[in-house]
């Protein structure tokens, strides 16, 4: 059972999805099934069970009719939320922070990856604590009955994850080390280096193993790539190579933890010489997409790296409206100059040639050169504003 919830004017920073579209395919990528969606409107949340009694109960009834095993909420909720609305419902509730960490232990296939997550797993762990389980609770005795319910076990539980997370770190910065060290000696070597980042689910290994002929896993999932994978990709154009980096993919409200546990592998990004933004050119949401990746990078200090924008799944757009450039520019919001955009289509294979011709020219330091926008994507076209980025009388957002 899918659970949204609008908060009104504060949606946009709650991260209100009224379709809960992509709740489900969160919800599938973990292994689930959705059966049914629920949107509760609400002023703000209700301190006791998040979407107040009434909606609740409604919930509950819902969940009885369709047998629902699980019921997730799009928004994060609090331990006390959780396990109130558990105790109406009869059934798990767990929010979208944990259902991202689900998928990321799942798919995490490195030393380094696992660590990542359990490390991250832990710290949200430690803050569901108290009085979260039954197992936690020990029988009340003794003299005048003193000791409330579970406070030893709770406390032991406490230390334990603490120690946990203790070590887990320890390992982790033995492993960041190693990634450092490989790193440096890539730049003293004078590799120019390129890293794809983008939205999850918008092509960035198909795209990455079109480019290296690598053999990457990649699948229409969200968070099919969790480990960075490293390969060598030679440019005829400069006659030389350079180093291409596919990182894990980023999401709205993407747990803080987790970017936290996973800042040595976006370190690549950080470090990198040029990013290659993937964009899923086919998405109806394409400009928030866009804007939530923009602000991890900023997160994890790689907001002023040169970027390129690469549209991917141009095959998934109908023909009327495909660009009829290979390559523009757009002046994203708060660059002083345009960035230049590619329309690629990462599964046939178009566009590659030249994307590589502009990597080769910021390898260069050539000034990167593109055709004239497509007047099509003015302010007055007719297609839709989100196939050819924001809308402007400014040519060079076109």
């Amino acid at each position: 059972m899918l659970v949204g919830v609008d908060f009104g004017r504060q949606s946009a920073k709650q991260g209100f999805d009224e379709s809960l579209d992509e709740l489900a395919l969160l919800a599938e990528s973990a292994g689930d099934t959705p059966v049914a969606k629920v949107i509760a409107r609400r002023p703000a949340p209700d301190a006791a069970l998040f979407v107040g009694s009434g909606k609740a109960d409604e919930i509950k009834l819902l969940v009885q009719a369709h047998h629902a095993h699980t019921v997730l909420f799009d928004q994060a909720i609090s331990p006390a939320q959780q396990r109130n609305l558990e105790k109406v419902l009869g059934v798990p509730v767990a929010d979208r922070t944990a259902l991202i960490l689900e998928i990321f232990a799942q798919r995490a296939q490195s030393h380094e990856g696992k660590l990542q997550v359990e490390l991250a797993r832990l710290q949200y762990l430690a803050t569901r604590l108290v009085r979260r389980w039954s197992h936690l609770e020990r029988q009340s005795g003794g003299i005048g009955m003193r000791g409330g319910p579970g406070e030893a076990q709770i406390e032991l539980d406490r230390r334990m994850i603490d120690d946990r997370i203790k070590k887990t770190k320890e390992r982790l910065k033995q492993v960041q080390k190693q990634r450092s060290t490989q790193r440096r000696s890539r730049s003293r070597n004078g590799v120019f280096k390129v890293s794809l980042v983008g939205y999850t689910n918008a092509g960035k290994s198909t795209l990455f193993n079109a480019l290296t002929k690598a053999r990457a896993y990649a699948a229409n999932q969200l968070f099919a790539t969790l480990d960075t994978t490293t390969r060598s990709l030679y440019l005829e154009q400069a006659g030389a190579s350079v180093s291409l980096s596919d990182t894990v993919g980023f999401i709205r409200d993407l747990p803080h933890k987790l970017v936290e546990a996973f800042r040595a592998t976006l370190q690549e990004a950080a470090d990198a010489d040029l990013l290659l933004h993937v964009i899923d050119a086919a998405s109806p949401v394409l400009d928030e997409q866009m804007t939530e990746v923009e602000k991890v990078l900023e997160e994890i200090g790689a907001g002023g790296v040169p970027q390129i924008l690469v549209y991917n799944k141009q095959d998934l757009l109908p023909d009327d409206q495909r660009p009829r450039v290979a390559v523009d520019a757009l002046l994203r919001s708060g660059a002083a100059e345009p960035t230049p955009r590619v329309f690629v289509s990462a599964a046939q294979g178009t566009g590659l040639a030249e994307l590589r011709e502009l990597i080769a020219q910021a390898m260069q330091a050539e000034p990167l050169s593109y055709d004239e926008p497509d007047p099509r994507f003015d302010a007055d076209a007719s297609l839709p504003s989100h196939v050819g980025g924001p809308s402007s009388s400014d040519p060079t957002q076109a």
